[in-house]
């Protein structure tokens, strides 16, 4: 006996293709995904070929059911983006959401409780494949969609999911804003060797260089940081005399701890 053919593919459907967007989308065309994607974005964009552009929701076809909306927007967008999109939203469809702080109650308002939501903070680095994003569902995600969202935030990193969904305040303070921080410490080196005599040029190649490799390193190693760390440090040489002002009273753990407190009380303060 045969089976009934299988129908076309359902697609993915992008709201949003700024930074973030675009990077998840040519992701998914580097993966080769085989659902059709499309976009709406008011802004014209360069998109990838086979990729359909809308203008604004109402242009989307009347019948038009997509496996998944991928929501890229900013926060402050949301509230006035969602009521379009309401039709979707009978548990068929997951809306995944990339906004920072905007909770899952916060969509289930907009959008209707029957709807199926995925909330995830992905970084910066997945505009090179080196992303990692952290996801947290509602009740009406089936195992299909949770599986579907994990091969979407897939294709531009790594995926880890959490059940509390209070986490993802100190996971957008951690690794959401975390390469602001990295980028920050490049800053700060290229500066110190400025100062210490090093020309322009050279001081910012080296601290490029140095916390690239540095950063790859410590992906590839099975030891810990910290281990990583007294790999380096001498007793009695140039290191150590660093580290004791960087791990001093006030030092860099001091400012950090500070620093994620500051980004956690502000994404929970975006939730509604």
């Amino acid at each position: 006996m045969t089976g009934k053919p299988a129908g076309p593919a359902r697609g993915i459907l992008l709201v949003g293709c700024g930074k973030m967007g675009g990077a998840l989308l040519a992701g998914w065309k580097r993966r080769r995904l085989t659902q059709p994607l499309a976009v709406v974005e008011p802004q014209p964009v360069a998109l990838p070929p086979g990729v359909k552009r809308y203008a604004a929701p109402d242009g989307l076809p009347r019948r038009y059911a997509p496996a998944a909306v991928v929501l890229a927007v900013k926060p402050q967008s949301l509230a006035a983006t969602l009521p379009a999109y309401q039709r979707l939203a009978d548990g068929n469809t997951v809306f995944l959401s990339i906004a920072a702080g905007k909770t899952l109650r916060f969509f289930a308002r907009a959008l209707g409780e029957d709807a199926a939501l995925v909330r995830a903070m992905p970084n910066t680095p997945a505009a090179i494949g080196r992303g990692i994003a952290v996801a947290c569902a509602n009740d009406r995600v089936t195992a299909a969609q949770r599986a579907l969202c994990f091969k979407l935030l897939g294709a531009v990193g790594e995926v880890a999911w959490v059940e509390d969904e209070a986490l993802l305040d100190p996971v957008t303070a951690v690794s959401g804003s975390g390469p602001a921080y990295v980028f920050l410490l490049i800053e700060c080196l290229a500066e110190a060797g400025i100062a210490a005599g090093l020309p322009g040029d050279l001081a910012m190649t080296l601290a490029r260089a140095t916390v690239a490799g540095s950063g790859e390193l410590a992906r590839r190693s099975s030891e810990d940081a910290a281990q990583l760390r007294r790999n380096v440090t001498s007793p009695g040489g140039t290191t150590e005399a660093a580290l004791k002002v960087l791990m001093g009273d006030g030092g860099l753990a001091t400012l950090m701890r500070r620093a994620i407190a500051a980004a956690t009380a502000r994404s929970r303060a975006l939730a509604d």
